[in-house]
């Protein structure tokens, strides 16, 4: 049976349209439709309920040990209230999940990661955590999740607070949002300046009110996993399930930089050494034809198979039909190479085009 975030009744009763999703019931979109949206979030500003992502805690004086062997980034060097992307990978080398990794003291580190990989991460984790001073605690049900994106973010927030974090990728743990305790987190999923508060359930439906409020001048809308996924693929993030997965590499998925292959040791390093070239690697597309090019669908050059797209939509900023594919490496090299995507059935001409597609002003 699915879940419910602490936001559910609000969605209900101001017409979301609930669906299943990682284990949750959660808005698609609402009435004003996802392209609507989607251009909030690109103009003003976007607020989405994220609080079906997971959330764990590693403390202790082993914790940043575990992490380095665990995880494929470097922790080493970080600063507390940083926020860092990393991924998990298995012992061959295929990616577990994909993560942010939040530094809230030296001892104490959280971990978020995606709803539907939840007990699996959990397990993943506790099962390779070694140390003689290192907890886990999975602390996902004591957070609500809401994240407020777009160019207007920076300033509804002022209006409620003075825990703004001023760079990307940082963070605020003992902030205060409308009167109402949370984390603050400069991050997002949306290409735009945004930010994540993290806040008691019990708040969750009280702040995500005064934020609507104090964004209406700013063309605020509530919004729903359709607009996340659009806004996601047009600034190219990837999407676990889709762009990775147990039996893709980071070298493929086109996320080197979250690899630190000059540490001592971690997960599947053993299994990576010398495949930091691959014959396939993420690239974007961008459809020349007529036709909305879909996950799934084979990619075409010279008659032949050489690759298949992982997530692809019309992309409502950009009034085109954008994909994201794993295609053979020597192609993705060369922006604007012609190639053909099967899209039931019919080839439709596109070409491949460097990622990302959409880069804020």
């Amino acid at each position: 049976m699915e879940k419910k975030t602490p936001l559910y009744r609000w969605h209900e009763t101001h017409g979301g349209r609930i669906v299943p999703f990682a284990g949750y019931l959660l808005p698609v979109q609402y009435e004003q439709g996802v392209i609507a949206e989607h251009n909030a979030v690109r103009k003003g500003a976007g607020l989405f309920d994220v609080s079906h992502m997971g959330e764990f805690v590693i403390s202790g004086r082993d914790a940043l040990s575990g992490l380095q062997r665990i995880l494929t980034n470097d922790f080493t060097g970080m600063g507390i209230g940083r926020v860092r992307y990393t991924l998990m990978c298995n012992e061959e080398g295929g990616i577990v999940d994909d993560l942010v990794v939040c530094k809230m003291d030296d001892e104490r580190y959280m971990l978020v990661v995606n709803a539907a990989n939840r007990d699996k991460d959990a397990a993943w984790i506790k099962a390779r955590l070694e140390g003689a001073s290192v907890s886990f605690e999975d602390a996902s049900d004591s957070f609500a999740q809401i994240a407020l994106q777009g160019p207007s973010s920076r300033a509804i927030l002022a209006s409620l607070s003075k825990s703004i974090p001023e760079k990307y990728y940082t963070l605020i743990e003992n902030g205060n949002v409308a009167g109402v305790d949370c984390i603050v987190s400069r991050t997002g999923y949306t290409g735009e300046t945004g930010f994540e508060l993290y806040c008691p359930p019990e708040k969750a439906e009280y702040l995500w009110e005064r934020l609507l409020l104090a964004g209406k001048d700013e063309g605020i809308l509530p919004c729903g996993l359709g607009a996340r996924d659009t806004l996601r693929l047009e600034a190219a993030m990837p999407l676990y399930g889709h762009e990775m997965d147990d039996t893709i590499t980071p070298f493929e998925a086109a996320l080197v930089s979250a690899v630190r292959m000059d540490k001592p040791d971690f997960t599947g390093k053993k299994a990576l050494a010398g495949k930091e070239k691959p014959s396939r690697v993420r690239t974007g597309l961008r459809a020349t034809g007529r036709g909305i090019i879909r996950e799934h669908e084979d990619v075409f050059f010279g008659g032949r198979v050489v690759g298949k797209t992982s997530s692809g939509t019309f992309c409502p900023w950009l009034k085109g039909s954008f994909a994201m594919a794993l295609v053979d490496a020597a192609l993705a090299a060369v922006p604007g190479t012609p190639v053909e995507v099967d899209v039931r059935g019919r080839l439709v001409e596109a070409e491949i085009h460097a990622l990302p597609f959409y880069t804020k002003p």
